[in-house]
């Protein structure tokens, strides 16, 4: 868990970095503006940069860290949907739909890059604006396991 926590951190400071990169100074993300990116080998590789950071910390994140943590915390894992609510009343994220959400746009992004520049221009610009939030929770998970290793007596509850 300690492992998964250092990393969530590493991959939050990652995608800021590459977001930034990306959409400093935009104001919106429209089709033109994916079109021109696209049409820039720089621009495609730090959009491709971002699209997998933006996934790469929700795997991290939500498939593995958060299963390590409810386990620790003594709750049962289970669906990902289950353990997004669980992770939603512990506080550790905002809104489980959020959560959700952010994986449908990864989806998108990845999926229909070269088909529907449209489709693409709205997933960019719905992430930019997630991508925030996305990494608020992050680290507040990433917190919340090094706190709960840090116990004194490996306290669980």
């Amino acid at each position: 868990m300690a492992f998964l926590a250092r990393v969530a951190k590493k991959e939050a400071n990652y995608l800021e970095l590459t977001s930034t990169r990306v959409f400093g100074g935009v104001a919106q993300v429209s089709r033109g503006l994916v079109a021109e990116w696209v049409g820039d080998i720089e621009a495609a590789e730090r959009l491709d940069a971002f699209v997998a950071r933006f996934g790469r910390l929700q795997d991290t994140v939500g498939d593995k860290l958060l299963p390590q943590l409810l386990t620790f915390v003594g709750e049962s894992v289970g669906p990902a949907a289950d353990n997004l609510d669980k992770a939603e009343k512990f506080g550790w994220i905002d809104n489980a739909d959020d959560w959700l959400l952010y994986r449908k746009l990864r989806n998108q992004m990845v999926h229909d890059y070269i088909e529907d520049l449209d489709v693409l221009a709205d997933a960019l610009e719905a992430g930019r604006a997630f991508t925030h939030p996305l990494i608020e929770m992050a680290l507040r998970m990433a917190k919340e396991a090094d706190n709960r290793l840090h116990e004194p007596h490996s306290s669980r509850s």
